[in-house]
């Protein structure tokens, strides 16, 4: 086995790689950009070694330095992770050149999976099926238009060199089709270097499954069964799951044996996934190949009794694959979310800054966390936003969503905003626990999985309002001289008559106040004019017990000086900030005479010019940050006073980008 591995990428699955190298004696040696000095997978690794600027093409993406500290670390092979140079056949080449093992397929196999349209051209030689569509290498504008209308509508353009959903656009006429088109090639030439297009027909309300597959040099390729990766949100995996509830036993069978077909086409080494789009009769089409390890891949870890990076490892090594076809087991059911720096109430805005809190659950027999930030740590505007992993697995299904549910109630970020009330509704959603979703049915229905600026019922009020309550009860700080000094409680008392205290709740710009008296767990709550009686209230750990006028409820709930976190009776959660009681006023709204970039990032696209009128919600720029397109559109209709921002240029969150007359 090796003695020293390079991780050459960084975050969660640096971390995850590491933790496989220390368990099999490896020395891991780990890469760091200037903005990753003090991150967790520099912490983790045995030794780590710089390799440049904070964006990642002055870091993560720079072979030469990479090779470079390789060779320095004395590091016998390079674990690429995933994202960054994982499917980089010239990083793959550079390696072999340098002596170095490349962790993954020959260079061969990269290149031949890296084009969407030579995969296609290979897959169908080989017998794996395809949707209809157009992969050829004539990309004027005009000809691509013509294709289009022969395959018809609907159908979708894809970047030929892409992947992860980037650029790609549904097209439902030929109408729409010269502006989809632009638009995909644009992203498609910033993201990856090249606007190549390939049309395929869309399958209507189609299923995400993917095959896990895994090659050796002695000429073996097996399946490791499928992940279900159904539910998405703009061709974003959100929610991944083995085994898929949707899969009959003879299709999983013959999409097991296609995924191996795919893998022989091109002498499959190592861990590889071959994606399919499945119709909602069962007929399944190829749509690509990922040479690399997927983010999900943890899902078949827990249900197969197996360790992939150690397989990959061992792989790379030279050594034959564990198992063979029929040896392949799969016990119990697996589920994974990603918690995301994000604020699904703005249209998942990404987010950055200092985790000021970050709780998550305790690993466990079914719980499982691979994360690569710890408390305190900052999420950086310049790499992906994801703050962990969370892995579940119980006997069935059913179960292991209870567990889902259980576990992400037991999750906290504090710092930027996060998508974990997000992901909770959407575990509880009939759609998802009934099995019934597909790709774009997150997009269609977000507003039944966004949970909004909705208000707290009062009975979530009252248990609020008595947690803080009792909070501020068991954090009054006493006179050491005079320990029993009725002067040191926090209940209010009032010579001759007995006190109130006002709670002041906040939600967004919603204020809510509860008037209390009482002590000790006994209350008498007010909100307005509805008022209840609250007796023998206790907190212990993180739950809330009561008699709410005389019927006793529990709450799952963390209680500080500061804010309210806990979930209602229909298993929602819901922050309440604490304010001052006697210092309050409403915040101003925003001003509707400008358009700020919400956060660092680069100009993409420029669509108004001074004299222009537009009107409310009309696109006026296009802004490129944490590997996402923002639609910059006016907050009220008007006259273009001055464009600040011309194409390219790279802005600071808050610049005034558009003025409108006033």
């Amino acid at each position: 086995m090796f003695e020293r591995v390079l991780i050459a990428n960084r975050g969660e699955i640096a971390c995850r790689v590491i933790r496989t190298c220390r368990r099999l004696g490896i020395r891991s040696i780990a890469v760091y950009s200037e903005a990753d000095r003090d991150a967790q997978h520099v912490r983790l690794a045995d030794e780590a070694w710089p390799i440049g600027g904070p964006r990642p093409a002055e870091s993560y993406l720079r072979i030469a330095a990479i090779i470079e500290a390789a060779k320095k670390s004395g590091a016998q092979a390079i674990h690429p992770g995933y994202g960054f140079l994982s499917e980089n056949t010239a990083f793959s080449r550079a390696c072999k050149e340098a002596g170095i093992v490349f962790i993954g397929p020959d260079p061969a196999s990269i290149e031949a999976m890296g084009s969407k349209s030579a995969a296609k051209v290979l897959m169908a030689k080989h017998d794996v099926p395809l949707v209809p569509g157009y992969n050829g290498d004539d990309q004027d504008n005009a000809f691509l238009a013509e294709q289009a209308h022969a395959i018809g509508y609907p159908l979708i353009i894809k970047p030929s060199a892409g992947g992860g959903g980037k650029g790609m656009q549904i097209v439902r006429s030929d109408a729409e089709f010269p502006e989809a088109l632009a638009t995909a090639q644009r992203v498609a030439q910033a993201a990856f270097g090249d606007a190549s297009m390939l049309l395929e027909r869309y399958v209507e309300h189609p299923r995400h499954i993917e095959f896990q597959v895994f090659g050796d040099r002695h000429g073996h390729v097996i399946h490791l069964d499928e992940r279900e990766c159904s539910a998405q949100r703009r061709y974003q995996k959100v929610l991944e799951e083995t085994p898929s509830p949707f899969l009959t036993n003879e299709t999983r069978a013959a999409m097991g044996a296609a995924a191996v077909a795919a893998a022989k086409a091109v002498n499959y080494v190592g861990a590889g996934t071959v994606e399919f789009i499945v119709a909602q009769d069962g007929t399944f089409f190829f749509m690509e190949m990922n040479t690399r390890l997927q983010v999900e891949h943890p899902v078949t870890e827990l249900t197969h009794g197996i360790d992939l990076v150690e397989w990959q490892l061992r792989i790379a090594h030279g050594e034959a694959l564990p198992l063979a076809q029929e040896q392949v087991a799969s016990h119990g059911h697996a589920i994974e979310v990603r918690l995301y720096a994000e604020d699904p109430e703005q249209n998942f805005l990404p987010g950055s800054g200092k985790l000021l809190t970050l709780r998550l659950p305790a690993p466990s027999r079914h719980v499982r966390i691979d994360d690569g930030v710890a408390q305190g740590d900052t999420v950086t505007i310049f790499y992906d936003p994801m703050i962990a992993k969370l892995i579940v697995w119980d006997e069935d299904r059913p179960q292991a969503l209870q567990r889902l549910r259980e576990a992400l109630a037991g999750c906290e970020i504090e710092g930027p905003k996060s998508n974990i009330a997000f992901l909770e509704r959407l575990v509880r959603h009939p759609a998802v626990t009934g099995a019934r979703i597909d790709t774009g049915y997150l997009d269609r229905h977000l507003d039944e999985f966004v949970t909004g600026h909705g208000e707290p019922d009062t009975r979530t009020l009252f248990a609020a309002a008595t947690a803080a309550l009792l909070h501020d009860e068991a954090h009054v700080t006493a006179n050491p001289a005079d320990p029993h000094s009725p002067w040191a409680g926090a209940d209010a008392w009032r010579v001759g008559h007995a006190g109130k205290r006002i709670v002041a709740l906040t939600r967004g710009e919603s204020r809510f106040e509860v008037e209390a008296h009482g002590h000790a767990g006994d209350y008498r709550l007010r909100h307005g004019d509805i008022a209840s009686e609250v007796r023998g209230a206790r907190l212990d750990g993180d739950s809330l017990s009561a008699r709410f006028d005389e019927k006793a409820e529990r709450y799952a709930l963390r209680s500080s000086a500061h804010r309210v976190l806990l979930h209602d009776t229909d298993g929602r959660r819901w922050r309440l900030d604490r304010t001052a009681a006697f210092a309050w006023q409403s915040k101003d709204s925003a001003g509707g005479n400008q358009v700020v970039a919400p956060m660092p990032g680069r100009i993409v696209l420029v669509k108004a010019k001074p004299g222009d009128s537009v009107e409310e919600g009309q696109e006026l720029l296009v802004m490129e940050a944490m590997k996402m397109e923002l639609a910059l559109k006016a907050p009220r209709a008007g006259t273009i006073e001055s464009v600040n921002a011309t194409q390219g240029d790279f802005v600071e969150a808050d610049a005034v980008l558009v003025r409108l007359d006033t």
